[in-house]
């Protein structure tokens, strides 16, 4: 198997590393059809007991998909290629999902977008004090995608859901195990320590079908910090404010009237002022709409989200605006989220 964008070891412990330092591994179409690949072959092995996803380099796991390359297409109205990437991401995120073994990730660093598609399917999915988790998709002209509208809901405490999709809030370390996004806090220097542990026990591993795994997370849970620092005041306003009971025009009046918690309307108001009204729609309804429904069905709708999304002016110069040209002066269109026409209901 080619091994220059995701090098795999397959064994009782089978390890699939991202490879594209230099992007901080962001997705593209071959490694995720790798990827997928390797998994696949993982699962038909008899001494496979479970399989550990890390990324090269320092910066950290997986950065999201190559948008960049996207762009690229988008720009020149080819939109069969990114469809395509779509239909394949969101194939290996759900493949993750279901997968009869337990997953791992080592989501050290930063891990966004796509590599926290990955990581939303994982059993275990291991943060450190160099964790930056973010779905920061709405400040580039799209929606936070890889089936977030769905598991969003699943895991996430009141009022979290819409406040991650819509502000793209950066949750550092142990702020990623308090809201849901990951499930076990160990300092990065303990890393190296729990491989080489799990590479010797690994064998001795029952082979788990079904998402059944106590010894491993048993074995985790010896390595993790326990106690993670509670937020309730930043809890009872996010509560108050981003549940999706009412429209998004009345949430973000609900910031700009606020009595209690005002700093933070006026941060994330300023966040959400930064960011593509037509994305901001879209996810808001995404999220409503896929509250209570299958993983299959959430891809399913947001594969049809995406190919609406990267036909919208929003998402070439979103890209254009936050990443070829850095200028952060995106001219959205429509400017205004009065302005932007009914989302379809897909």
């Amino acid at each position: 198997m080619p091994d220059s964008l995701v090098k795999v070891s397959f064994g009782p412990l089978t390890i699939i590393r991202l490879n594209r330092p230099e992007v901080i591994n962001s997705l593209n179409l071959e490694m995720i059809k790798l990827i997928h690949k390797a998994l696949e072959h993982a699962r038909t092995m008899k001494e496979c007991r479970c399989v550990m996803f890390e990324g090269a380099g320092e910066k950290g796991f997986c950065a999201g998909g190559d948008i960049r390359s996207l762009w690229d297409y988008v720009k020149c109205r080819h939109y069969e290629e990114p469809e395509i990437f779509f239909h394949e991401e969101y194939d290996l995120d759900l493949y993750i999902h279901e997968y009869p073994l337990p997953v791992i990730v080592l989501a050290d660093g930063i891990t966004m977008g796509g590599g926290i598609g990955i990581a939303a399917g994982a059993d275990i999915i291991i943060a450190t004090e160099r964790t930056l988790m973010a779905m920061p998709e709405t400040r580039i002209g799209f929606f936070p995608d890889v089936g977030a509208t769905g598991w969003l809901n699943m895991k996430c405490p009141p009022g979290y859901p819409g406040f991650i999709a819509l502000t793209g809030y950066e949750m550092y370390g142990f702020e990623s195990v308090r809201l849901g996004l990951s499930t076990h806090f160990l300092n990065s220097s303990s890393i190296e320590r729990i491989k080489d542990y799990l590479l010797n026990i690994a064998p001795k591993l029952p082979k788990t079908i079904g998402k059944e795994y106590p010894m491993l997370e048993s074995i985790f849970d010896s390595f993790s910090v326990q106690d993670i620092p509670a937020q309730p005041e930043m809890d009872a306003w996010v509560a108050e404010h981003f549940t999706l009971q009412n429209s998004l025009p009345h949430l973000i009046e609900s910031l700009r009237s606020c009595s209690s918690g005002k700093e933070y309307c006026e941060e994330f108001l300023e966040d959400i002022n930064e960011r593509s009204p037509t994305s901001l729609k879209l996810t808001y309804a995404l999220l409503k709409r896929n509250f209570g429904h299958t993983l299959k069905e959430v891809f399913r709708t947001e594969r049809k989200a995406a190919s609406f999304m990267i036909r919208q002016p929003d998402f070439s110069e979103g890209i254009r605006a936050r990443i070829v040209d850095k200028d952060d002066l995106p001219l959205w269109n429509p400017a205004k989220i009065n302005d932007v026409i009914d989302i379809p209901s897909f």
